[in-house]
């Protein structure tokens, strides 16, 4: 990765945050954007940034849940969002997301 030269580590940590907490925000300002959508898209969802939010914790030593990593990407907890956000998953996604992990699975 290529980064201008007069860039310090603390510098690149800072801006890699900021990059995060605006997706975070980005995420929050779009619940019409539901996980499956995410997933079919992109191949990640707000569970999956949170599952890797909790796991840079863990790699520095810092013991964070699941759900608590969750609850920092969706602003709240989890169950709260799905409850007020999370609409009904059409059949036809639920099929495309199945032959996406399964074409991942077998290539």
């Amino acid at each position: 990765m290529t980064l201008p030269e007069n860039i310090t580590e603390t510098e690149r940590t800072a801006l890699d945050a900021a990059a995060f907490r605006r997706l975070v925000a980005h995420l929050d300002a779009h619940k019409e954007v539901q996980n499956i959508d995410l997933m079919l898209l992109a191949d990640f969802c707000r569970n999956c940034l949170g599952d890797w939010w909790r796991e840079a914790a863990s790699e520095r030593g810092i013991e964070v849940t699941k759900d608590q990593a969750r609850e920092r990407v969706y602003g709240m907890p989890p169950a709260e969002w799905k409850a007020k956000y999370q609409g009904e998953t059409s059949p036809e996604k639920v099929a495309a997301f199945k032959a996406k992990q399964a074409a991942k699975d077998n290539g």
